[in-house]
């Protein structure tokens, strides 16, 4: 037990270094900033107009802004303060007033009552959270009954040998990820927390590696080690990410989930 406690605090050290470094970088990624993809992330969840949402790491804060522009009230949550700093001077700027940004451990009892909020929603995340099933349990707590949890993530293979390679090359890509989890999997944690999926959907996102690498601000070491296993994926298809060359540049695609899903009562 004490082990597991020093390992989960020394991934979340990892985590605060990693998005400390890469925060600019990460914040202007594409696929973190595109307005395509939160518009439909929004409308996915489909939440509505009077509803006080919930972000569960917040980082540079686009979604909790997206969610902003439909709802009455949103509320950012992160680990670390580079990406809390860049939310809050994004927010400024645009001049959005309904969302607040603050530090807080996801991983941890989340500083809320139960069933404080009508929708949380947490989107690129799990794959970094060394207790993905403390964090989704305490998402369902702090959503109302009825309300709704959404989660849109990578998620790996159902096949065991090949979400390894696939999570092998991420992690080498960047230190603070854990594991993207299989959709299966991520399916049975919600379902666990009390949650009945009642929409969905996945779909490739097809990513320059190079933009991939430079997002995570990675070590040419470790960089270089990432791309020789994509390298090697491309000609021997190990992961699921089917990397592919196209015009002298190597792209993959990453395969992202989104579901959404609702709490149901508790009974007597």
């Amino acid at each position: 037990m004490v082990t597991g406690l020093v390992k989960t605090m020394e991934h979340k050290d990892l985590v605060r270094e990693e998005f400390t470094r890469q925060a600019n970088d990460y914040a202007t990624a594409p696929a973190i900033r595109d307005a395509e993809h939160l518009r439909k992330l929004v409308e996915i969840v489909a939440p509505p107009a009077d509803a006080r949402v919930l972000e569960v790491a917040t980082g540079p804060g686009h979604v909790a802004m997206a969610f902003a522009a439909v709802c009455r009230e949103v509320v950012g949550i992160d680990l670390t303060d580079a990406p809390l700093k860049i939310a809050e001077k994004m927010r400024a700027e645009r001049g959005i007033t309904n969302v607040s940004f603050q530090k807080g451990d996801v991983e941890s009892r989340l500083p809320f009552k139960d069933g404080e909020f009508d929708v949380v929603v947490c989107r690129f995340a799990v794959h970094h959270f060394a207790e993905p099933v403390k964090v989704i349990s305490e998402m369902a707590r702090v959503c109302r009954a009825d309300g709704l949890v959404a989660i849109e993530d990578l998620i790996a293979s159902e096949q065991p040998e090949r979400a390894a390679y696939y999570n092998e090359f991420e992690r080498l890509r960047d230190t603070s990820h854990t594991s993207a989890l299989a959709m299966s999997e991520l399916i049975k944690m919600m379902g666990a927390a009390g949650l009945e999926i009642v929409r969905f959907t996945s779909h490739g996102y097809h990513t320059p590696v190079s933009q991939w690498i430079k997002a995570a601000n990675a070590s040419l070491e470790r960089a270089a080690k990432a791309l020789a296993m994509v390298e090697r994926d491309a000609e021997e298809d190990l992961s699921g990410a089917r990397p592919v060359r196209i015009d002298g540049e190597m792209y993959f695609t990453y395969r992202i989930a989104m579901l959404v899903t609702r709490k149901l009562p508790l009974r007597a």
